[in-house]
């Protein structure tokens, strides 16, 4: 009868512990991904990763002429990104492309805008401000 109990307890402790492991195993589930931000700095973000990736590092030619520069550590609140000459960078902006507050209020505006690309930028600017990211 002793050895019976024993064994009991072994076999309750064993089933315990494989119950613990088991629980100890089993996946999380999974967390629905974190909702971006809408503030100025991060819109901003990643329309300026958008656009440098879309327009200028692929090769477009609409933007040959052009450079990307990114002014996104603004003390003003205003994070913004520039569209310069390529060869003249120092000289006035062709377009500029600004968030501020929570959620961000998007503003663009130059003289690229009116331009055959303008409509574009502007559809493309939407879009990443949006959170999708993809070039068209």
């Amino acid at each position: 009868m002793r050895t019976s109990l024993i064994l009991r307890g072994l076999a309750l402790a064993g089933l315990t512990g494989l119950t613990a492991i088991g629980a100890g195993c089993q996946s999380e589930r999974p967390s629905a991904p974190p909702a971006q931000s809408t503030a100025a700095l991060p819109t901003m973000e990643r329309v300026a990763l958008a656009a440098n990736r879309c327009w200028f590092k692929s090769g477009d030619a609409a933007f040959k002429p052009y450079r990307l520069a990114p002014e996104l550590n603004s003390f003003s609140g205003r994070p913004r990104i520039l569209i310069v000459h390529r060869n003249s960078p120092e000289s006035r902006p062709l377009a500029v492309v600004q968030a501020e507050g929570h959620p961000a209020k998007m503003q663009a505006f130059g003289p690229l805008l009116d331009e055959q690309v303008g409509p574009r930028m502007t559809s493309d600017i939407r879009r990443w401000a949006s959170g999708n990211s993809g070039c068209n």
